[in-house]
């Protein structure tokens, strides 16, 4: 579905990414690791298009990105950014309206498909109570799973997700993260995201992609990237390994 093709990114002659070369499976939960500015945020901009590769290519469907017009790419991809937008004065349901705007009809007017769609995108992250509540007004878990029901609501194939868990406590890090799994089965959709947390990203992802200093050392499974030399190449310090009883999942820790 995506692929990059000796894609890179600079900014003042300084190279954020290197040229780069992946391939992101379709329907599967893909996650980006790596320290702060090792150049995870740079890849995910690169795919959602906030910024243009500096050489190579970056193609969806065998097709350069810049190809589609913005409403064609967004019938395609949904992105939420690290910051999102300011919300207020907006309740939940009309936030995830704007997850209908790619599709909206021959005169630019919400249909009853569409307002049919939005609800069934709030039934499906758990906020049908909350429909009418201000997204100002919800906890920090309450309104991440707003903005991922907007993102359902644009029916794309692919969600980008640009550190979805940032400003959550572990409990509701946890919650979303289960959320984007259930839905990646559920919906066959196709998840990229950026993540710091290397026990959650082992936990709920198909994929793991390590950068170090904007270039790729590593991908594979958790299970194949989940091992002391890895984490020691990734995070530059020594993590211990064991695993978990109930899951069989390897967790780290600092011993």
């Amino acid at each position: 579905m995506y692929q990059l093709v000796d894609a890179s990114f600079e900014i003042d002659g300084k190279t954020i990414l290197a040229p780069t070369n992946l391939k992101f499976a379709p329907g599967k939960v893909t996650t980006l690791l790596g320290h702060n500015g090792c150049g995870k945020s740079t890849l995910i901009k690169l795919l959602s298009r906030q910024n243009t590769s500096s050489t190579g290519q970056v193609l969806l469907d065998q097709h350069p990105v810049a190809s589609f017009d913005h409403l064609e790419f967004a019938h395609h991809v949904a992105y939420l950014p690290q910051h999102p937008p300011i919300t207020d004065g907006v309740t939940v349901r009309e936030l995830v309206c704007f997850g209908r705007y790619p599709w909206k009809g021959v005169f630019g007017r919400y249909r009853q498909q569409d307002y049919d769609i939005v609800d069934q995108a709030i039934d499906k992250v758990g906020l049908s109570a909350f429909s009418d509540r201000f997204v100002a007004t919800l906890s920090g878990g309450e309104r991440q799973r707003a903005w991922v029901a907007m993102l359902l609501a644009q029916q794309s194939q692919c969600i980008l997700l640009d550190e979805p868990t940032s400003a959550l406590d572990v409990a509701h890090q946890h919650e979303l993260l289960s959320l984007i799994r259930d839905l990646n089965r559920s919906l066959n959709l196709t998840v990229i995201m950026v993540l710091h947390d290397v026990n959650m990203a082992a936990k709920f992802s198909d994929e793991l992609i390590a950068l170090h200093s904007g270039h790729v050392i590593a991908s594979g499974s958790p299970q194949e990237l989940m091992t002391t030399e890895t984490l020691r190449k990734i995070y530059g310090m020594d993590l211990a390994l064991f695993t978990d009883p109930s899951t069989g999942n390897p967790i780290s820790y600092i011993p």
